[in-house]
């Protein structure tokens, strides 16, 4: 509901909330709890932009990211998490696809749940989308799930982490594999800690690669041989940041300043975010979609938790 209806200062108020966020306070959880507030009050006087600005930034961030990052350590760690990525990426899809037939949900619908729950969240959805050659209501279902189980992740998974006394690794590897986007990744992560935030951007980045594979075998199942397919190049750039950090000793310094604006940058993102979430968009979510995302989220959450807390941290 839009209480504020004077658009000018509508704008005025999105502006200044938005600025807020550069504060040395406002952490991304609370940015996000912000943007969402802020979104059920006044609306959005910039919705238009909100997606394409929301995507650039967020890419960015995590770029900006790389230059507070070892090559070596982030490759250890890369290392460490692939065998865990590719089983959870295999769970998940198995247990969505027999889900989403169970509760007799939509086939596309239940296929782009299951997808962005396996992989990376809004981007995975983005890119698989328009392969099945889904409608805009059944993305709108689709993302609508998945960004409300990422903004709540953003504020229980530290809190979890907390009461079961997790490493900032073993936390860094959680929130990778259990947590949607990379957004909602790194700002839990970053709430818990450095060494966590690494692990996870890491990891977290690494499974994002599996939109290209997962974008092949979409085709193929589906048929449609026409389908062009959706490389998340900025990856790679986070990459390149990684190894000037690493090799060149000179862009330390500078590195560490690309970070702190990186890291505002992530927490506007967040903002951002949580302003697109709108009231009709919560209304567009049915029960049956949403509790497919709700039993995919606590599959693989509470599974990956409890092989992580098993093994050496």
């Amino acid at each position: 509901m839009q209480l504020i209806k004077n658009e000018f200062a509508r704008k005025i108020i999105f502006i200044v909330c938005l600025l807020a966020c550069l504060l040395p306070f406002i952490d991304p959880p609370i940015a996000l709890l912000m943007g969402i507030i802020l979104s059920q009050i006044n609306g959005h006087p910039f919705a238009k932009y909100n997606s394409k600005v929301t995507k650039i930034l967020l890419q960015a961030s995590v770029v900006g990211l790389g230059f507070g990052m070892n090559l070596f350590e982030a490759a250890k760690a890369g290392q460490e998490g692939l065998i865990f990525t590719i089983a959870t990426i295999l769970i998940t899809f198995t247990a969505g696809i027999l889900l989403g037939k169970y509760f007799k949900i939509d086939n596309k619908i239940a296929y782009l749940i299951t997808s962005g729950t396996a992989i990376c969240g809004g981007s995975a959805i983005a890119a698989v989308s328009p392969v099945i050659g889904a409608k805009p209501e059944q993305m709108s279902v689709s993302l609508g799930t998945v960004f409300i189980l990422n903004s709540i992740a953003l504020f229980i998974f530290p809190l979890i982490g907390y009461f079961f006394k997790l490493t900032e690794p073993q936390f860094g590897l959680w929130s990778a594999i259990a947590i949607h986007d990379t957004s909602s990744v790194v700002g839990a992560a970053a709430k818990y800690g450095t060494e966590a935030l690494k692990i996870a951007t890491t990891v977290k980045l690494e499974r994002a690669l599996w939109i290209i594979p997962l974008s092949f075998v979409t085709a193929l199942a589906f048929r449609n041989k026409e389908t062009r397919i959706s490389i998340p190049y900025f990856i790679f750039f986070f990459i390149a940041a990684m190894a000037l950090n690493t090799f060149i000793p000179q862009m330390q310094s500078a590195g560490q300043v690309i970070l702190m604006i990186a890291k505002k940058g992530l927490t506007v993102t967040l903002f951002l975010i949580g302003s697109g979430l709108t009231a009709a968009s919560l209304k567009a979510v049915g029960i049956k979609p949403f509790l497919l995302g709700v039993i995919l989220w606590i599959l693989i959450s509470v599974c990956s938790l409890i092989v992580i807390m098993n093994s050496s941290g």
